[in-house]
């Protein structure tokens, strides 16, 4: 009989040469389960998506719940849909006053290819300015403003009129200019390593945007809900955007995505032409029901403002080990930079094989991911660090031979 290994290989397109393919029978929590009945602790939420943790009992009840009523009915914008519409209410309850349109999509890249066609329409230009090591995903249009070259490679012409600048530079303030249609950043930069962007430079990014008539989209898909400790990063910064992107830990496990933006600006991709942005299943009933019970759990007295202590857990317990050069943390984001002579790939082997699981970056290749589920309590965090240190160990023990 083929085993599910031998198939995922044989029909399944593959992202790179060398996938983990670990199977997984069951999911609950933080922890992860093998068809052997291996428990792994996931420090990575499937890339900041399971803020909620996996299976939570709420969001389960929301998407049976749903299910039962209706799933797909229509394009998106067409029907009323009670879940849609709800989620929305709740959103623009935690935004300025103006984020007061949400246009609900399947993921993170539609979110943000959706934001940068209005930004475009609502201003008549073509200038957009992005950021070295910044990730907006991976469809063209987000591959144009991706924070290196070594991923358009192969790929042919980008979008034209697009500059990419150095993140927390203050000289790359001065690119805005009255042809500039939207500059799209994120304030914590999650795929260059948990790169924090300065408040004096967020702040000059805002101003010059409102001068210069651009508009600044914020790209919260990897820091939104609650990852920071706050409901949305950009809080903790002083600066609001003119249009917000969000996906990942927004749908508690189901996709979904968003950009949110005036009503004034996102009137704009009503006509001239109609439908000039539309999504068959952008907002689906079950994945928008999922994201309403995901958001009100989210929303639960005390949820936000433990997670920085857990964060700072983790530090405490890993801080000072020989193998970790830095660490930087913002909530339940953080990045441990490895000394000289210690891959990270190695790392991510070994700790599977000890049973947790971590992850890589994009443009930080000295370094490893925790972002475990929000919901992670102290015994589990504990447990998760006397993991990782035993495998730090093992490596630093492999590399002295």
């Amino acid at each position: 009989m083929i085993s599910k290994r031998e198939l995922f290989f044989r029909h399944l397109a593959q992202t790179s040469p060398a996938p983990l393919a670990l199977e997984i029978e069951k999911a609950e929590g933080v922890f992860l389960y093998t068809p052997e009945g291996k428990k792994i602790i996931d420090l990575i939420s499937g890339v900041s998506v399971n803020n909620v943790g996996h299976r939570h009992p709420a969001v389960v009840r929301a998407v049976t719940s749903q299910m039962e009523r209706y799933m797909h009915l229509m394009v998106y914008g067409e029907i009323i849909q009670s879940p849609q519409v709800l989620l929305a209410r709740k959103l623009t309850g935690h935004l300025p006053a103006h984020l007061n349109k949400v246009y609900l999509v399947n993921s993170g890249s539609e979110a943000n290819e959706g934001a940068l066609k209005l930004a475009k329409k609502a201003t008549g230009r073509s200038g957009i300015i992005c950021f070295e090591n910044a990730y907006h995903g991976s469809t063209h249009g987000c591959l144009s403003v991706i924070g290196g070259d070594a991923y358009q490679q192969g790929y042919g012409l980008m979008l034209e009129d697009v500059k990419r600048q150095k993140f927390n530079d203050m000289e790359s303030v001065t690119s805005i200019t009255r042809n500039t249609a939207c500059v799209i950043l994120e304030v914590i930069q999650g795929e260059g390593g948990i790169i924090a962007g300065r408040p004096g430079f967020l702040k000059a990014i805002r101003e010059r945007c409102s001068e210069t008539g651009a508009l600044l989209i914020i790209d919260e898909v990897q820091t939104g809900f609650g990852r920071t400790g706050k409901m949305f990063a950009f809080e903790q910064y002083g600066i609001v955007p003119d249009i917000l992107t969000l996906a990942k830990g927004m749908g508690g496990g189901m996709p979904i995505g968003a950009f949110i933006a005036s009503d004034e600006t996102m009137a704009v991709i009503q006509d001239n032409p109609p439908l000039g942005h539309i999504t068959t299943f952008g907002g689906h009933p079950v994945s928008a029901a999922a994201a309403l019970a995901s958001l009100e759990i989210i929303e639960e007295p005390g949820f936000l403002e433990a997670i920085p202590a857990k964060g700072e857990r983790f530090v405490r317990g890993l801080s000072g080990h020989p193998a970790i050069r830095a660490i930087r943390q913002h909530g339940l984001m953080l990045a441990c930079e490895l000394v000289s002579g210690i891959r990270v790939q190695d790392f991510i082997i070994r700790g599977l094989e000890n049973g947790i699981l971590s992850d890589w970056f994009l443009f930080c290749d000295h370094a490893f991911r925790i972002a475990p589920p929000l919901t992670i309590d102290q015994q589990e965090i504990d447990e998760a660090i006397q993991l990782i240190i035993k495998t730090l160990d093992g490596l630093s023990l492999s590399n002295d031979k």
